[in-house]
């Protein structure tokens, strides 16, 4: 890894079709830019902050760290390997260092598996030598530490509120004990008060368990509560980055001061 980064991305650029189906074919045709030449770095044991309305490109950059989504151009490297260039047992290896925390935790569970499944399907992909038990005792032990009881293991997804089902989605993100959790709006279908507990959850974890956080947001509080740097998207482009405190009480980008504007009052970084 080099100086301390993580992560490093490089000129990232994806682009599709603005109409999906056969009528868009496979060359001609209009193409909307989702990600236009993105580079940035992400140190170990911070938490980056990626924050713009929607629309911006912030989830098509986060899909495409992880290689969710492919890009069209750049390079990624993560712990100091060309992630592009990875397939097979090493992609799955550099994969497993690697999860994420989705947006909605009503579709982000199988509504057909029980809470306990859910969080060690994980495990059994990535360590399939562990026995049975072994998992069960180890999802019920992540569970309990994102603040679920054991009784949570035989349920199922309905049976929990939004808070408690994002819950159940950072078990399942930090089970294997990754390096890097990429964040994609995760408080931004609960509650204010829920999704601060949530937020409160993500920090303590972060410490506990030494991670790297890319936070996808739109919410300009938020990012002010959790990273300690903030990049600033706007139409797939990064418009301004730096050290949040910087970025949000001295913008040097109109963009920035637009979005600051139409928010009441910031939390003191």
């Amino acid at each position: 890894m080099d100086n301390g980064n993580l992560v490093e991305a490089r000129e990232l650029r994806k682009s599709y079709g603005r109409v999906a189906g056969f009528l868009s074919g496979a060359g001609g045709g209009p193409r909307f830019t989702a990600v236009a030449g993105v580079s940035f770095r992400v140190l170990a044991g911070e938490t980056f902050a990626i924050v713009g309305e929607s629309g911006c490109g912030k989830t098509t950059l986060a899909r495409m760290l992880l290689r969710l989504i492919e890009p069209d151009s750049g390079e990624v490297r993560f712990d100091g390997q060309d992630l592009l260039r990875l397939s097979g047992e090493l992609l799955r290896a550099q994969r497993r260092q690697m999860q994420m925390i989705f947006q909605d935790p009503f579709a982000s569970l199988n509504p057909r598996m029980r809470v306990g499944a859910i969080v060690a399907e994980p495990l059994a992909i990535h360590e399939p030598r562990l026995s049975s038990a072994e998992r069960r005792d180890r999802a019920a032990a992540m569970l309990k530490r994102v603040g679920l009881g054991e009784d949570a293991m035989k349920r199922y997804p309905h049976e929990f509120s939004g808070g408690q089902r994002q819950r159940v989605g950072i078990a399942r993100a930090l089970i294997l004990r990754p390096k890097l959790v990429v964040a994609d709006e995760p408080v931004s279908a609960l509650d204010v008060s829920v999704g601060a507990q949530v937020l409160l959850l993500l920090q303590e974890l972060q410490r506990e368990f030494g991670l790297t956080y890319i936070f996808i947001s739109h919410s300009l509080p938020v990012v002010a509560q959790v990273a300690t740097r903030v990049a600033v998207m706007k139409a797939g482009q990064f418009v301004e980055s730096g050290d949040v405190e910087q970025v949000l009480h001295q913008p040097g980008h109109a963009y920035t001061r637009e979005l600051l504007a139409a928010v009441p009052e910031l939390p003191k970084v």
